[in-house]
């Protein structure tokens, strides 16, 4: 799954691109507004994570665009500002969930699979070739029926390919 990360502080990026390449999510970066404008008029993505306070472009105004263009990619936005206000504000303005930083790995990861299993209208699809099955909803593969382990080391090469067959 594709996912647009949208956020400035350059260490925490880099710290939930990580945790989530290794959960099997293929993670785009970009560190401001505009850029993000860019990829997402030029890309699609499953669903984007967005900072608020952003240089060249806030977030809201990034969602604003992306809205009023009919984009309905899902939008999870991870910001300190955890006021009421702002959460109404940015949930009223097309966001799909709000995550006020800081913020569990396991539950980001949790609401990101919740948002792409919505916005397909179904649950993930079950992918197989011969006796090889993956199962998006729980994001594992049997073959011939039994479980098969995968290392952290190949999860982002089976994600990327799965993402492949998906999208086909």
């Amino acid at each position: 799954m594709r996912i647009l990360l949208v956020e400035d502080e350059v260490e925490l990026a880099r710290w939930v691109a990580r945790a989530l390449e290794q959960g099997g999510f293929v993670i785009e970066h970009v560190a401001d507004g505009l850029q993000a404008e860019a990829r997402l008029q030029a890309e699609e993505y499953d669903a984007v994570l967005l900072d608020l306070r952003l240089p060249g472009k806030d977030g809201l105004a990034v969602l604003k665009s992306m809205r009023a263009r009919d984009d309905r990619t899902p939008v999870l936005i991870l910001t300190a500002q955890d006021t009421l206000d702002e959460r109404v504000r940015g949930l009223n303005l097309g966001a799909d969930d709000y995550l006020p930083k800081p913020f569990a790995i396991a539950e980001l990861e949790a609401r990101l699979l919740a948002l792409i299993r919505r916005s397909r209208g179904r649950a993930h699809p079950r992918l197989q070739c011969g006796t090889l099955v993956f199962d998006g909803e729980t994001r594992s593969f049997t073959l011939d029926g039994a479980p098969l382990a995968l290392t952290r080391a190949n999860r982002p090469c089976w994600a990327r390919c799965w993402h492949a067959a998906a999208s086909r």
